[in-house]
């Protein structure tokens, strides 16, 4: 297969002709002074950002299995996208019943299956004689969350591994006109069936995008003209005195526990903070993305 080419958004001004790259570079010199044993780094080095643009579109995982007689009735309430749905043979109550009924209505294909093939479809899990299949989700590249013609905000998560989290960050994303959410390949959450749910239906408006390397891909959006803000506890200044919220962002989201991994929280721009007055500590990936989100949209309404 051949590598895919990233498509540079010709319209879109390099960092240095933003108004904001002083500030930026400002931004960068301070963090990197308060940092121990952290040192300049000087120019980005463009291989990569090549190597970003060079990488393949994500391979996808395949279809998952929702199993349960709830579970599967909860996930056809919500309209998550569904292939097939497996009821096993004698199989019957109220629960089951509407999962036939929704999954009709949806035009999701119906099999009956035996205990057996049950079994093995699922991998012996519980099923309860019902089974719902979820197809794999086509995942974007990361260039493919750049736009023309508006200013774009992408949202990056860090070391977030709960799929309920990245379907809260979605679904605020949706809210508040965010292109797209770019999650790393590994070590963190996906799309499935969860993330659907939490979503509200929202992914399917709004696209996820994979990186093999999420360091890598946020250099390639610094290159391409975005300001790149960390959220994180450590960060010096508030969200909503964020400058660079009115131009071209990346938002990127850690996890509740950990924050924003050394590496990522290097290569950010300006880390940021929500300032909380009362007691609690952290917020969790979801709620402080949805706050960060409405902070930003305010600074890019008209």
């Amino acid at each position: 297969m051949a590598k895919r080419r990233k498509k540079g958004p010709s319209n879109t001004l390099k960092a240095e002709d933003r108004h904001w790259y002083g500030k930026r570079q400002t931004a960068r010199a301070d963090k990197s002074a308060t940092r121990t044993g952290s040192a300049t780094t000087g120019p980005r080095r463009e291989s990569s950002a090549v190597a970003e643009r060079q990488h393949r579109r994500s391979a996808p995982e395949g279809p998952e299995i929702v199993t349960g007689r709830n579970a599967v009735v909860e996930a056809l309430r919500a309209s998550i996208p569904a292939s097939t749905l497996y009821v096993m043979t004698g199989a019957s109550d109220d629960r089951i019943r509407e999962s036939i009924k929704l999954a009709t209505n949806a035009g999701v294909p119906l099999l009956e299956a035996g205990k057996a093939e049950l079994d093995r479809l699922t991998d012996r899990a519980v099923h309860q004689g019902i089974a719902l299949q979820v197809p794999e989700y086509n995942y974007a590249h990361p260039d493919d969350l750049l736009r023309h013609g508006t200013p774009q905000l992408i949202v990056a998560l860090d070391s977030v591994t709960d799929p309920r989290n990245l379907g809260a960050v979605v679904r605020s994303a949706a809210a508040f006109g965010a292109n797209g959410v770019l999650v790393p390949e590994r070590r963190a959450a996906g799309v499935t069936a969860g993330a659907w749910k939490t979503s509200a239906g929202t992914l399917a408006t709004v696209p996820v995008a994979r990186a093999t390397n999420l360091v890598r891909a946020l250099k390639s959006y610094q290159s391409a003209g975005l300001f790149v803000a960390g959220l994180d506890a450590r960060g010096a200044t508030g969200i909503d005195a964020l400058d660079a919220a009115s131009g071209p962002l990346v938002l990127v989201v850690g996890s509740e526990g950990k924050g924003l991994s050394r590496l990522v929280a290097d290569t950010c721009d300006l880390l940021v903070n929500i300032p909380m007055p009362g007691k609690t500590e952290s917020l969790n990936a979801g709620v402080a993305g949805g706050i960060a989100l409405y902070e930003i949209a305010r600074h890019r309404t008209p």
